[in-house]
């Protein structure tokens, strides 16, 4: 097992922090997606709602002319009660349907980071490759590590980086560090594209 020294520590924190600062600004830009969906969304709710009114307020001028016209007013009273049952069974439809549509937004905005995040291409240093799926290695707080698969082998790889260098700066870290295998490769939604130069 390989020995890692304070110095050499700090440097992974370092490049770990600048990992972090490039995952801040792919989130800025998710963040300003999101605003353009939210601003999306207010504009459907708010035709939503208008439509909502008008149908309600031709509900009403209905079922108002429909009692006029009834010259039992016992027959008008059972027709108003109908009405108001049924319109509270539509606001609570309303309200359950506002419920479900801000989880799928929730959902919806993950997977749109997800997808921002998979068309980008990056660099990624592989350190190891197992024929299971072994990934109980790392822990689910390490955001930047990679888990694909490239028949027949499940390749484990540190760090997400926008260049070249950067990746390679961190593999030389981790050959220092005893883990001579390393090597830096590219990767695109979710697959490698090629192993990249060493150097």
């Amino acid at each position: 097992m390989p020995f890692i020294e304070e110095s050499d520590l700090l440097e992974l924190h370092k490049d770990i922090d600048k990992a972090q600062i490039i995952n801040e600004r792919l989130l800025d830009q998710i963040k300003l997606k999101s605003k353009e969906v939210k601003r999306s969304k207010i504009q459907r709710n708010i035709f939503a709602a208008i439509t909502g009114l008008f149908l309600v307020g031709t509900f009403g001028i209905t079922t108002y002319t429909a009692g006029l016209s009834s010259s039992n007013s016992l027959e008008n009273r059972n027709n108003l009660l109908v009405s108001i049952d049924s319109l509270e069974a539509h606001k609570a439809r309303i309200d359950n349907l506002r419920r479900q549509n801000e989880e799928l937004s929730l959902v919806k905005e993950f997977y749109l980071a997800k997808s921002f995040l998979d068309k980008e291409k990056i660099y990624s240093v592989q350190i190891k490759s197992f024929v299971d799926n072994n990934v109980t290695l790392a822990s689910e707080a390490l955001t930047n590590t990679l888990f694909v698969k490239t028949n027949p082998f499940y390749s484990y790889s540190l760090g997400t980086f926008e260049t070249l260098q950067e990746a390679q700066k961190f593999r030389k870290q981790l050959v220092e560090l005893g883990f001579n295998d390393a090597f830096v490769a590219s990767y695109k939604e979710g697959k490698r594209l090629q192993i990249e130069d060493p150097y």
